[in-house]
């Protein structure tokens, strides 16, 4: 039997947090908090608590945001930000994706303490304990919100699938890994293998 710190922590509801009722939740009560060193989100209203990453998961939203800023900022296409970034979809739909692309025609939504709309491109990477919320709540939200391309990286086995927004859902165009490349339609021909994304 295992113990609780034992356990793999998880997208938890942060219902300790002093604030409205859950499922009331807006970027103004959560732009209010107190820094406490934990990473909170709204989904539809509700404030949850995401875990720690851990090195894995670090080392690779490292690497996304590197080639990212290579072919896309460096190449002055856009913006690329990481977590801790706020991304305000709506009041009650308020996240911090892992890595996010904004390109040059909607750089008006990027302000200095968040985004505000549709990021062009946003990767999470999915840990076991994110997983679900990466692939049910934030895809379902992403879509309804309009993130054009949003792709699901995975450190163990090291893969990357790619979704992209057609008639309002995600289709996927595969799950990608070793020797291949993307691709994208945000950030095209970017010649960049997957295994070069993980550690």
């Amino acid at each position: 039997m295992s113990t609780t710190s034992e356990r793999v922590p998880m997208v938890t509801l942060a219902d300790w947090v002093p604030g409205p009722k859950q499922g009331e939740w807006t970027y103004s009560d959560y732009a209010a908090l107190l820094n406490d060193g934990q990473r909170y989100e709204i989904a539809n209203g509700v404030l949850v608590m995401a875990p720690a990453p851990d090195g894995p998961h670090q080392d690779a939203v490292l690497r996304f945001a590197h080639y990212l800023l290579v072919h896309v900022e460096f190449a002055n296409l856009g913006k690329v930000r990481v977590a801790p970034s706020d991304v305000e979809l709506s009041p009650n739909n308020v996240y911090q994706p892992d890595v996010f692309v904004v390109l040059n025609p909607h750089l008006n939504r990027v302000q200095e303490k968040k985004v505000i709309g549709a990021p062009d491109l946003v990767i999470e990477v999915a840990s076991p304990s994110t997983a679900p919320y990466d692939r049910l709540t934030k895809y379902e939200t992403y879509a309804h919100f309009g993130v054009p391309e949003y792709w699901i990286a995975k450190t163990d086995p090291r893969t990357v699938e790619v979704l992209v927004l057609e008639n309002g859902k995600y289709r996927s165009l595969g799950v990608f890994r070793g020797q291949e490349t993307l691709p994208s339609r945000i950030v095209p021909e970017m010649p960049v293998h997957v295994d070069q994304f993980f550690a």
